[in-house]
C-alpha cells in the first residue's frame, strides 16, 4: 500500500511519537510511507529512515488551509496514495479538501485527545472513511460527530522488549550516575509536556508532603515547555524553590530513550487532569515501573484498577499514593510485573500495526 500521513505539529510530543513508530512499522512491512509535515517542525530528523523525496513540507496554519490541501493532493496524486491519515485536528478539513481533490485515496483521521471535536465537523468530514480513536472514552466523543460504523478503536502500542533485572540495574545505575542522584535516593519521576493539563504543578505540591516523611526522596520532571515564553517551567521551578527542594529536583527535556528513565525511577507519577490514553504510563508499564496516577480516561482504561489512582488534582492523596509504594515495594513491585504482563499481551507496538493495517485493507477492499 501506498500511504500517506498528514501532521501539522510543529514539537514533538506522544502523538508525533505514534506517528514516527507507525509509519517506521508500516515501512518495515513492506508499504510506501509518505509524511507531510509543516517546515518549522522540530522532529523531521525522527522520520530519517524515510527517503527524502517521501515527505512533503507544507504549512497548514489553520483548519480551512485550501491552498495546503491543493498541494496534498497534487503529492497524493503524484505518488498514487491510496491512504490519507491525519493525526492533528487542524490537518482534518485539508486532509478532507485533498482526498475530494484528488481520486482513489480513503481519508482516515486520528484522535489522539479527549476534547471532542466541533459539531460542523460532522458535515466538514463526511468523506472519512474511518476515525481511529486511542481509547473508547475517546471513541465516545467521536460517535457525537461520525456514525458508529466509521470508528474504530486503535490503541497505541509500543516496543515491549523486557529487560532482565541485570539490565535494569544497570540502566538505573547508569542513569543516576550520570544525573549526580545520591545513590540510596527514592526516585520519583514523571514524563510529559510541561503545561497546565499535564498538571505537575500538583506533583510539586505533592513533593512537598512527600518529603516530610521521606527523606531520600528524589524527583525528576521530564518534558519540555512548548509555549512561546516558557513561563510555565519558569512557574514550576519558582514553586519548588519556595518549598526549599531545589537540590532534590532534577529537570530533564525530552528524552530520546526514555528506558533508562523508566528503569531508575522507582515509582512513575501521571499527575495529568486529562489523558485519552496515556503513553507514558503504557512505557511505565513495560518497564515493570511501579505507578501512581491520576483517575483520568487514559489511566483507568491502561491500569484497570483502583490500586495507583488518585483523584486528579488532589496533591495530598497523590503524596499518599507515592508513600504506599515506598512503604511496601514488594506489593509495588508485584503490581507493576502484572501490569507488565497486561502492557506485553494488550499494548504491544506489533499488535497496533496489525490492527491499522487491517483497518488500511479494509478500506481498500483488499
Amino acid at each position: 500500500m501506498r500511504i500517506m500521513h498528514i501532521s501539522s505539529a510543529r514539537s514533538f510530543g506522544g502523538g508525533e511519537r505514534h506517528l514516527v513508530d507507525l509509519c517506521r512499522g508500516l515501512a518495515e512491512r513492506g508499504h510506501d510511507v509518505f509524511v507531510a509535515l509543516r517546515p518549522t517542525n522540530e522532529w523531521q530528523h525522527r522520520l530519517d529512515f524515510l527517503p527524502p523525496e517521501n515527505i512533503l513540507q507544507v504549512s497548514i496554519r489553520t483548519s480551512f488551509g485550501v491552498l495546503s490541501a491543493m498541494r496534498i493532493a497534487e503529492f497524493a496524486r503524484d505518488k498514487k496514495v491510496s491512504i490519507l491519515h491525519a493525526h492533528v485536528a487542524r490537518d482534518y478539513i485539508p486532509a478532507s479538501i485533498a482526498c475530494l481533490g484528488t481520486t482513489g485515496p480513503k481519508f482516515v483521521l486520528t484522535r489522539h485527545v479527549m476534547f471532542p471535536l466541533k459539531p460542523f465537523n460532522r458535515f466538514a468530514l463526511k468523506n472519512v472513511s474511518a476515525a481511529i480513536a486511542v481509547s473508547d472514552a475517546v471513541a465516545d466523543n467521536l460517535k457525537k460527530v461520525f456514525p458508529t460504523t466509521k470508528i474504530v478503536v486503535v490503541p497505541n502500542g509500543v516496543i515491549t522488549d523486557r529487560q532482565s533485572p541485570e539490565q535494569r540495574t544497570s540502566a538505573k545505575n547508569e542513569f543516576q550516575e550520570f544525573h549526580s542522584i545520591p545513590k540510596d535516593a527514592f526516585v520519583i519521576g514523571t514524563l510529559g509536556e510541561l503545561k497546565e493539563m499535564k498538571g505537575q504543578r500538583d506533583l510539586i505540591l505533592a513533593a512537598a508532603e512527600v518529603a516530610k516523611s521521606i527523606p531520600e526522596a528524589y524527583f525528576v520532571i521530564a518534558g519540555k515547555d512548548n509555549s512561546l515564553d516558557r513561563s510555565f517551567r519558569r512557574e514550576l521551578r519558582r514553586l519548588v524553590k519556595v518549598f526549599e527542594l531545589e537540590t532534590r529536583f532534577l529537570w530533564l527535556d525530552w528524552i530520546e530513550d526514555p528506558s533508562a528513565f523508566f528503569s531508575a525511577i522507582d515509582v512513575f507519577v501521571s499527575p495529568s487532569h486529562s489523558e485519552s490514553f496515556g503513553l507514558a504510563i503504557l512505557e511505565a508499564m513495560t518497564h515493570a515501573t511501579p505507578i501512581v496516577a491520576t483517575q483520568t480516561d487514559g489511566a483507568r482504561a491502561l491500569l484497570g484498577r483502583t490500586y495507583g489512582l488518585v483523584p486528579i488534582q488532589d496533591p495530598v492523596l497523590m503524596a499518599q499514593g507515592i508513600k504506599a509504594v515506598h512503604d511496601d515495594p514488594e506489593l509495588a513491585a508485584a503490581m507493576a510485573l502484572e501490569l507488565e504482563k497486561k502492557a506485553v499481551d494488550r499494548f504491544s507496538l506489533g499488535r497496533m500495526l496489525d490492527d491499522v493495517e487491517k483497518l488500511y485493507r479494509r478500506l481498500n477492499g483488499e
